[in-house]
């Protein structure tokens, strides 16, 4: 099976076509670096220096696909320049393979090289003049170390650059990756905190008016259909006021009435009486002390949710709100009877289940809704964190 080499990338193309026209317009005029009559010229044929400058610029072609196979094709040509009159050229082309077997070799090539490179320089400068005592032959360690190492040492330090480079393009890749991340992530954390404080806010007056609107129209009593659309129209005013305040937060950050968009425990008094005023028979009993305001507001949130199920779903019969701190912990229980109903009194999505499971697990709490006998129970632990002495 015939292996298919790489294409060659285009600027090798123009630096192999470019060394391969220079080295034959030298050889054209006949310039050559060494006498015909020269002892070390053993191929003195004036053509000759053609054959290690047509494969060294073919080597040129494989400088960045193929650097090692160029590099140790090129040392051969190279080799073999030295025992012809020689061409510049063909020197020139291999030290630019020494150069891109480093820069574009493996990661082991690239650091083998300068340190063979560097050895065999050291070499080549102090053997000749250990053996034969000539200073002169310290020109040969000298070549090449301008042919070989410091191409390999250019090469190393371009390649080290490139890829302190590219890992800063990587990491700041990963960087802005990480930040979109974050950002998708707060967005969604945030829609679901509005979508939360929508429901929570609103459910409750617009599952008033559905119920008592119901009553109203399916009632032919004068005074009850009064006291459903009087019912209906305290509980229409209140959620558009909800709503102005919710989008008052969304449009700015700031509204004007803070502490009722932010509820705390001291509002249950007046939730439970909205409740009993939708029809509801709720009885509160509730014993907290240095509650944070985080913790305040899910508290309020889960029982003005678990109301407003009650209203929807809730059979004939007592409602209880019951929370207790203590132990480092606020727990919120509300029953309402369940069973002995055909249906809702008003539509639901279950989504309130879930916004009281959110905010129960955004504070590290538990909890649980279900069936216990005949009664629905929702119950949430809430972790009330210490608040050192002295704080508030």
């Amino acid at each position: 099976m015939a292996v298919r080499l790489p294409h060659p990338h285009r600027d090798d193309v123009r630096i192999a076509v470019g060394g391969l026209l220079g080295g034959l317009l030298l050889w054209a005029i006949g310039l050559t670096t060494r006498p015909a009559d020269e002892p070390q010229v053993l191929w003195a044929a004036h053509w000759a220096v053609l054959v290690p400058l047509v494969v060294t610029a073919g080597c040129e072609l494989l400088r960045r696909t193929r650097p090692k196979a160029a590099l140790g094709i090129g040392t051969a040509a190279v080799i073999a320049d030295t025992v012809t009159r020689g061409n510049v050229v063909t020197v020139v082309m291999f030290t630019d393979l020494m150069y891109a077997a480093v820069l574009y070799g493996t990661p082991a090539s690239a650091r083998r090289l300068p340190w063979v490179t560097g050895l065999l320089t050291v070499l080549g400068t102090v053997t000749p003049l250990a053996l034969w005592g000539d200073p002169n032959g310290m020109l040969i360690g000298v070549a090449f170390g301008v042919v070989a190492l410091a191409p390999a040492a250019t090469g190393w330090v371009v390649r080290n650059h490139r890829d302190a480079a590219e890992a800063a393009r990587l990491r700041a890749e990963q960087t802005t990756l990480l930040a979109e991340m974050d950002r998708a992530q707060a967005v969604t954390a945030e829609r679901a905190r509005m979508a939360r404080e929508l429901h929570d806010m609103v459910a409750n007056h617009l599952s008033a008016i559905a119920i008592h609107s119901t009553a109203a129209l399916s009632l032919d009593d004068h005074k009850t259909s009064r006291e459903a659309l009087a019912v209906i129209r305290e509980n229409s005013v209140a959620g558009l006021a909800e709503m102005r305040r919710l989008i008052g937060i969304l449009r700015d950050g700031t509204t004007r009435e803070e502490p009722a968009a932010t509820p705390t425990l001291d509002g249950l008094n007046a939730l439970v009486e909205q409740a009993r005023t939708n029809g509801l028979d709720v009885t509160l009993d509730a014993e907290y002390a240095g509650v944070p305001a985080p913790v305040e507001l899910a508290a309020y949130r889960i029982v003005q949710e678990s109301l407003t199920n009650a209203l929807k779903h809730a059979g004939p019969g007592r409602v209880t709100v019951a929370l207790g701190h203590r132990d480092g912990v606020l727990d919120v229980r509300v029953t309402s009877p369940y069973g002995d109903r055909e249906g809702p009194r008003a539509p639901g999505s279950g989504a309130g289940l879930v916004g009281m499971r959110e905010r129960t697990a955004l504070l590290g709490g538990t909890f649980g809704a279900g069936p216990e006998g005949a009664l629905w129970t929702v119950r949430a632990a809430l972790p009330v964190p210490d608040v050192p002495q002295g704080e508030t």
